[in-house]
């Protein structure tokens, strides 16, 4: 029985910030060949660098890259799939087996042979560093090259193509030798080579939409020179078609939202699609990163696939009986599958379990583990049981949130308790429900968490995410502030210890419900301040992306206004914590340095973090470490309860002017 009883924010905890910072190895994209299977592994302990990592039919794991090299692509500037094993003959048809990779420094691909002791380059070094991206890796028609979204910085503009790459190496010394197959379009994912190797499919969309607004499913002949006679087999402007997949040389399966949720289609080369089992539940994740696959298919015929809402289980589906059979696995959040026609791999996560790379046999059903990324998880009595709910919202809405209340198994507190509203990033995005040891290292010192899936989130449907359509700034914020108005009459939130915090888009989601009544403090996460600005400097991927959540330029520019936190600061009056990467290209620095300063001319408390060589995301430890202890420090004296890290200055004058780049243009907003 507890008989400690300690104040909220103050219960001992044996999660410590550090345990955060270094202690989950993040895993992503598993490849199978065989009984071998490779995948991306992050090392936030090595500089926040990801390497390579293959484990052997015996169970033995190799590191295939030592420091400093690191595997990523900065395709849409979000990345994705970055490596793919390679099987090629060489010149005397001996088979050769490696693995390609996009190098994160320089944009490179490599390609790394079995034995090898350095990696060898088969794309031409960049005019400028970044200048050449690859992403989405499949095998070419031959064996002896691949194909991959390739995207072409040049001058200010943004190219994207399908190219093929030839694994000889001689794309390294001669750029004519990467054939460029597909070109026109302003955004291309998912190349899928039919299986007889005479039609390429792919998938395309123009600005402004993004990928989970319209894309278009292509096809055609594949020559020595590039596809021909190409035309759309499905998707249009209102319907996102993702991940072609061949069945065999005249079918393809594709997730398609169509029906208003991503479901499975059987697409003929000619005649209507076929859904395949019409369901109101998602079949696909939202498409942010290339190279995300949810289902596959097996030599049986069957399919693999993953569906739910926000957190997405397997089952196999007979395309013969119609039947999808479920997987019975305690494993509640599922991501990146592939197959190679008989084994299936995939990252599998739950409440208290982080994300692993497994092993799936769609004959037995069973699950095997191969590699977890925490090698000490916390005692699961520390952590919290996510509870998904439905909570009432402004006119009657219903908003999603996931509940994480306090929990400690050595403190009894009476009472409600301080709780800190989660605004997910995107904003087209979700919470997932699987274990989040930062989530942890608050709930085990007595702070609840809200994990508001506002209005415009994916999991829920097509209807739920166009609840945003124009609305960016106004719905998110209403839905976030309901729910931390409904956890208060519950009983379970204390009204005057509420705090909202947000990454990136989150960011704008939090500065703005701080203009309310509801919150005593908000937390920006390298978030947008100021969407006009946002316009001017973010990257090509998301440039036409407020066409959609607040309207088209020049004719919506007063909503734009409106709705940027950098405008509205005469309406908060509460502390603010700003955290910021001197190299984010998505939310560029100036947002949250100006966010600062115009806190600091009103006189609002705020402390401004930034810090040197961080991204869109913080990857290095020791960032994800004092972001954390800052964090917590910040709650700490604003709530009015001693923590175990030192405590945080807030300042009430603005920062110290920095010089401007006379060729820098940055927006002001007016």
């Amino acid at each position: 029985m507890s008989e400690l009883s300690s104040p909220h924010g103050s219960w001992p905890s044996p999660i410590s910030a550090g345990d955060v910072a270094r202690g989950v190895r993040r895993m992503a994209y598993p490849s199978v060949l065989g009984e071998e299977v490779w995948w991306e592994e992050y090392r936030p302990a090595e500089g926040g660098r990801t390497t390579l990592v293959r484990r052997d039919a015996d169970g033995t794991v190799h590191d295939l890259l030592p420091a400093p090299w690191s595997v990523g692509t900065r395709v849409h500037e979000y990345g994705g799939r970055s490596h793919l094993p390679v099987t090629r003959r060489d010149d005397k048809a001996i088979p050769r087996v490696g693995v390609v990779f996009a190098n994160s420094a320089d944009q490179r691909l490599y390609l790394l042979e079995r034995g090898a002791r350095e990696p060898v380059p088969l794309t031409p070094e960049p005019a400028s560093a970044g200048a050449l991206r690859y992403a989405d890796p499949t095998p070419g028609p031959d064996g002896k090259q691949l194909l991959c979204v390739r995207e072409q910085h040049a001058d200010g503009t943004v190219r994207r193509s399908i190219v093929s790459v030839p694994l000889s190496g001689r794309g390294a010394e001669d750029p004519e030798a990467i054939q460029e197959l597909v070109s026109g379009a302003h955004f291309y994912a998912a190349p899928a080579l039919s299986p007889d190797g005479t039609r390429l499919a792919y998938v395309r969309w123009n600005h402004p939409r993004m990928p989970w607004d319209g894309t278009e499913l292509r096809v055609g002949e594949l020559t020595s020179t590039g596809p021909t006679g190409e035309y759309t087999l499905k998707g249009g402007v209102d319907e996102s078609v993702l991940s072609p997949v061949w069945a065999d040389e005249d079918t393809l399966y594709v997730a398609s939202d169509w029906p208003g949720f991503w479901n499975l289609y059987q697409v003929g080369l000619r005649g209507p699609a076929i859904a395949l089992y019409p369901a109101e539940e998602e079949f696909h994740s939202p498409p942010w990163r290339l190279g995300d696959r949810c289902f596959r298919v097996l030599d049986s015929g069957r399919i693999v696939a993953l569906h739910g809402d926000t957190g997405l289980r397997p089952s196999v589906y007979d395309p013969h009986t119609l039947d999808l059979e479920p997987v019975s696995t305690e494993l509640t959040s599922w991501s990146h599958l592939d197959s190679d026609g008989t084994s299936v791999v995939a990252i599998a996560a739950s409440a208290d379990t982080a994300g692993c790379v497994v092993r799936l046999d769609p004959l037995r059903r069973t699950v095997e583990v191969l590699r977890r990324s925490v090698e000490e998880p916390p005692d699961p009595a520390y952590l919290p049981e996510p509870r998904a709910v439905t909570l009432p919202g402004r006119y009657g809405a219903t908003v999603h949130a996931n509940v994480y209340p306090p929990t400690n198994p050595d403190v009894s507190s009476d009472g409600p308790a301080p709780y800190v509203v989660w605004a997910h990033g995107g904003p087209v995005s979700h919470s997932p429900r699987e274990l989040d040891l930062v989530k942890a290292y608050f709930t085990s010192r007595g702070i609840g968490v809200v994990d508001v899936d506002y209005g415009g989130s994916t999991g829920y449907g097509r209807s739920y995410r166009k609840r945003l359509h124009k609305e960016w700034g106004a719905v998110d914020v209403e839905d976030c502030t309901a729910a931390a108005r409904a956890l208060v009459e519950q009983g379970l939130a204390d009204p005057e210890r509420l705090a909202v915090r947000g990454p990136s888009a989150g960011g704008l989601t939090a500065l703005l419900a701080l203009t309310g009544d509801t919150f005593a403090c908000g937390v920006s996460y390298f978030g947008v301040a100021d969407m006009l600005g946002l316009v001017e400097t973010t990257h090509d991927f998301e440039s036409r992306f407020l066409d959609t959540l607040v309207g088209s330029l020049p004719g919506f520019v007063e909503t734009y206004r409106e709705r940027s936190p950098i405008n509205r600061t005469g309406e908060i009056d509460v502390p603010v914590l700003l955290l910021q990467g001197s190299d984010d290209k998505v939310v560029t620095p100036d947002q949250a340095f100006r966010m600062a300063t115009a806190l600091g001319e009103r006189g609002v408390p705020y402390a401004l973090l930034e810090f040197e060589g961080e991204a869109h995301g913080f990857r290095g430890e020791e960032a994800r470490l004092r972001s954390l202890e800052a964090e917590l420090a910040f709650y700490a004296g604003v709530f009015g309860f001693e923590a175990d890290v030192a405590p945080l200055e807030l300042t009430t004058a603005p920062p110290e002017p920095r010089p401007v780049d006379e060729e820098d243009d940055l927006p002001v907003a007016e």
